[in-house]
């Protein structure tokens, strides 16, 4: 029997809840090996869905997920210990954020249903992996203040949208994303990035010098446009292989790619942003 939607919506509070508490603990608790392997189980299950998404039968997910997460286990035995100082890891996120900036807006303009067949599981790679890599290269806290960022941004983005949506953003990939949508993002990202520069003492620091306000708001924003970005990614994805959901795995909000969309695009330009500001 479908469920209510009071009955989806209490669903999806308890999830994210319970996602919240456990992963801020992980993070605030685990010693760095133990929160890596955590990432490489997110990275393995991410993923498979990925996998699905491109149609792969249940072996063949399996596979492609066995090969991320040995992917991701090989980059951290090979960079061991994982730091966004060191130019290893450095030129991954560069990497990566080209793809999110100059490769997937290609892919929109071009229609990410046009692409040939081999180029989206390649995609899964470029998306998942560079963002896990950064997951464990930033500290603790640097890393709770990005997702917070992204989270804030996605859920003032859902708000605006609903209150005040009236123009599309990308109809033939999201129809329900708008640009009103987009500007609460905005508004909520910045408005986070002020608290937070007045709460967090490295970021006071970086913004006492009068004109370093300008560089610290224009990095809120660009990691704002990127989880915007990502999210719009993986709703292509889904269009293309015409499902709603990523998966199944997480009661009221889907799939692990499903909360974790906006993350891979903004967490590889934010371990180049703390590294590039020179945070103590």
């Amino acid at each position: 029997m479908p469920q209510s939607p009071e009955q989806s919506l209490r669903a999806r509070l308890v999830t994210a809840a319970l996602l919240l508490a456990g992963f801020v603990a992980a993070v605030l608790l685990l010693d760095r090996v133990p929160f890596t392997v955590l990432v490489g189980a997110i990275v393995g299950l991410a993923a498979y869905e990925w996998a699905k998404l491109c149609k792969f039968r249940s072996g063949q997910a399996l596979a492609y997920a066995g090969i991320a997460a040995a992917a991701f286990a090989a980059l951290n035995l090979w960079l061991f210990p994982v730091s966004a100082a060191e130019r290893p890891e450095a030129v991954v996120f560069v990497l990566a954020v080209a793809f999110w900036a100059v490769a997937v807006p290609a892919w929109f303009y071009r229609g990410v249903g046009r692409a040939r067949a081999g180029l989206v599981p390649a995609a899964g790679f470029a998306a998942i992996l560079p963002a896990a890599l950064a997951m464990v290269a930033l500290p603790p806290v640097r890393l709770l203040l990005v997702l917070a960022l992204v989270w804030i941004a996605d859920t003032a983005a859902y708000l605006a949208g609903r209150a005040f949506g009236r123009h599309k953003l990308a109809p033939t990939i999201s129809p329900g994303k708008t640009w009103e949508g987009v500007a609460g993002a905005m508004a909520g990202a910045l408005a986070y990035a002020a608290g937070c520069a007045a709460l967090v003492p490295s970021l006071r620091e970086l913004v006492s010098n009068g004109h370093m306000w300008a560089v610290y708001l224009a990095g809120a924003a660009a990691l704002c446009g990127a989880s915007v970005v990502g999210d719009l990614f993986e709703s292509a994805i889904k269009r293309r292989a015409s499902v709603k959901d990523s998966g199944t795995l997480l009661p009221g909000h889907g799939g692990v790619l499903d909360r974790i969309d906006s993350a891979m695009a903004a967490l590889p330009l934010a371990a180049l942003l703390f590294q590039g500001l020179s945070l103590k």
